[in-house]
């Protein structure tokens, strides 16, 4: 649902998109293409085109919430880093892994 014309406080809102979802953790605004990148508490990304108000792609990244989600544009990924404690990276025109693109952290 798009509305133009709903103010909150002294900021004024251009386009308001919304979705039933899980819990939102990240966003991230693409910075040549109309896209929202969110990150869910369920495990799953997703990019919205803002403009069509329209879901372009979804991705499953893993069973536990995903905190951190950004678009990484030169190389065409997006990065995530979830709860399992895994940083993933994946190409967003394929919607596979990218090369190399899954790393565990411990903290022990």
């Amino acid at each position: 649902m798009v509305d133009e014309s709903v103010h909150s406080g002294k900021l004024e809102i251009k386009k308001l998109l919304s979705s039933r979802s899980d819990r939102v953790k990240c966003v991230d605004i693409h910075p040549t293409e109309p896209w929202v990148l969110s990150a869910l508490y369920n495990g799953h990304v997703f990019i919205w085109d803002y403009q069509a108000s329209s879901m372009v792609k979804s991705f499953e990244v893993c069973q536990l919430p995903v905190r951190c989600a950004r678009f990484i544009v030169r190389k065409q990924w997006f990065i995530t880093a979830s709860d399992d404690m895994h940083i993933r990276v994946f190409n967003y025109n394929t919607m596979e892994k990218a090369r190399g693109g899954c790393f565990r952290f411990s903290f022990s």
